[in-house]
Parts: structure tokens; C-alpha cells; sequence
């Protein structure tokens, strides 16, 4: 009923920027927080950051200042613009979504394929 596509993940360079893209469908009624986690082989998934529907924002000590969460509620969109790439934030790139559905007026997570990041010479 509904899906969060990922899209803009890639090879770069250490020190080089991505802009990540997720976009929400379906029978979407509201999308509230929405956020970017990661997971790096071998590892757990973490936030990175997240923002709720009004633009507050959230991120994780080691992307603060270089990544920038934010958002387009009238697309149902969110994205992630990563800035000074360092190879530890190579790792598989989620979207996740509050939404409430159309159909039963509840509140569900929704989470995107990934998009992969890989940082390196």
C-alpha cells in the first residue's frame, strides 16, 4: 500500500558529496518523522538522522556538520545531503517513514530497499 524508494547512492571519492533521495507512494493520508539510518557490513543498523514533519531535525555525533536531513511534505519526500565523505560512512542507505494510511487511518513505519554509499580512492 505504500513505498519509499531510495535513489542517489554511489562510488565517491573521500571528501566528495552524495544527495540521497527517498520518495513516499501509496495511499498515504500523513507522513510524519522521517529519517536515514545506515548499515555497514557486519554491523547494526543506526540512525543517521531524522526530521519530523514541522523540520526538526536530529542527527548522529559523527555526521553532524556534514550531512544535512530535509524534507518536501508536499511530495512526500526526504532527502540526505552528504558532504566531506570519509570512508567509514560506506554502508547501505534507509529510508524510514511514519505513515498513516488512508485505508486505516493508523500509524505504521515503512521502510525503503536501501540505496548503497561507498566511500573510497
Amino acid at each position: 500500500q505504500v513505498q519509499l524508494v531510495e535513489s542517489g547512492g554511489g562510488l565517491v571519492q573521500p571528501g566528495g558529496s552524495l544527495r540521497l533521495s527517498c520518495a513516499a507512494s501509496g495511499r498515504i493520508y500523513n507522513v510524519y518523522t522521517m529519517g536515514w539510518y545506515r548499515q555497514a557490513p557486519g554491523q547494526q543498523r543506526e540512525l543517521v538522522a531524522t526530521i519530523t514533519r514541522d523540520g526538526i531535525t536530529n542527527y548522529v555525533d559523527s555526521v553532524n556538520g556534514r550531512f544535512t536531513i530535509s524534507r518536501d511534505n508536499i511530495r512526500n519526500m526526504v532527502y540526505l545531503q552528504m558532504n566531506r565523505l570519509k570512508p567509514v560512512d560506506t554502508a547501505v542507505y534507509y529510508c524510514r517513514g511514519e505513515i498513516t494510511l488512508l485505508t486505516t487511518m493508523t500509524r505504521e513505519d515503512f521502510w525503503g530497499q536501501g540505496t548503497q554509499v561507498t566511500v573510497s580512492s
